[in-house]
């Protein structure tokens, strides 16, 4: 495990770009959640692409807003960034349409085009909180997925992952009651009723994967355990992946806010993940 400790970034980075702009919303279904934001730097463009997915325990009432603040902010500092939205439970979402709306969504990339040039897709890596941490490391194991499986023979592999606080292992969040009921809810009842539909959607059963993965999460969460990371971890590295845990300060809540050290440990990690 290791704790990275650096002070929030005042936006004074001088390899920044000068701002984003608005983003440009692109349709990948029929359905009114079927859709991402891309956001493209103005200046100073670096490889590779970045995907946020949000979080709120799969939830309709929790969107892509959430995303946006860092979808913005990664902007802001030279990435294409593509913030996605997906059905959620409740709103058409569930097993298996969030699974496979955020598997279609992320392959969708390999359709889009900006300043008239396809997207650099040599790296693709995806942050995602809470919830939304379960689904960017659910995404990096789709080639390992069964044929049938939602999500399975991806078009747009992603080589990297930043779990904040994720959801990394379903039998254990549902049993402890994470968010509530919001894993059977998602999977549409008991892992005794649907054992496969659990296997193929937690990302602690898909291991291992052969994609890095940096799970952020800090001891204080109330909403995620920590164990979920730690446990995540010492798991993947068992299988022979690249995994690390990296704690930090804060709530929760502290791993989307922009100005915080917690945000500003991500932001260290992606260099390195993107190969910039």
């Amino acid at each position: 495990m290791t704790s990275l400790s650096h002070s929030p970034d005042s936006g004074s980075d001088p390899d920044s770009g000068s701002g984003s702009g608005s983003p440009v919303r692109h349709a990948y279904g029929s359905d009114p959640a079927q859709y991402g934001e891309l956001y493209l730097p103005t200046s100073g463009r670096k490889p590779g692409t970045v995907v946020v997915l949000h979080g709120g325990f799969w939830r309709a009432m929790y969107g892509v807003e959430l995303g946006a603040p860092l979808a913005a902010d990664l902007a802001r500092r030279g990435w294409v960034v593509w913030n996605l939205e997906y059905r959620r439970v409740g709103a058409g979402g569930g097993w298996p349409n969030t699974l496979a709306d955020v598997a279609t969504g992320i392959d969708h990339l390999a359709t889009l085009k900006a300043d008239g040039t396809e997207l650099d897709l040599t790296d693709v890596v995806a942050i995602g909180h809470s919830a939304g941490g379960h689904l960017a490391t659910w995404a990096a194991g789709r080639a390992e997925l069964p044929a049938a499986a939602p999500g399975a023979q991806p078009v747009v592999r992603l080589t990297g992952v930043v779990a904040q606080a994720g959801v990394l292992d379903l039998e254990r969040a549902a049993r402890e009651e994470v968010g509530g009921t919001a894993v059977p809810d998602l999977l549409g009842g008991p892992i005794t009723e649907f054992a496969q539909r659990y296997r193929e959607a937690s990302p602690q059963a898909q291991l291992p994967i052969t994609v890095p993965v940096r799970c952020v999460h800090s001891p204080d969460d109330q909403n995620v355990p920590f164990d979920q990371s730690v446990d995540y971890v010492k798991a993947a590295k068992a299988a022979g992946d690249d995994a690390e845990l990296l704690q930090v300060p804060g709530d929760h809540f502290a791993l989307i806010d922009t100005g915080s050290e917690a945000w500003a440990t991500v932001l260290r990690l992606l260099p390195g993940l993107l190969r910039n």
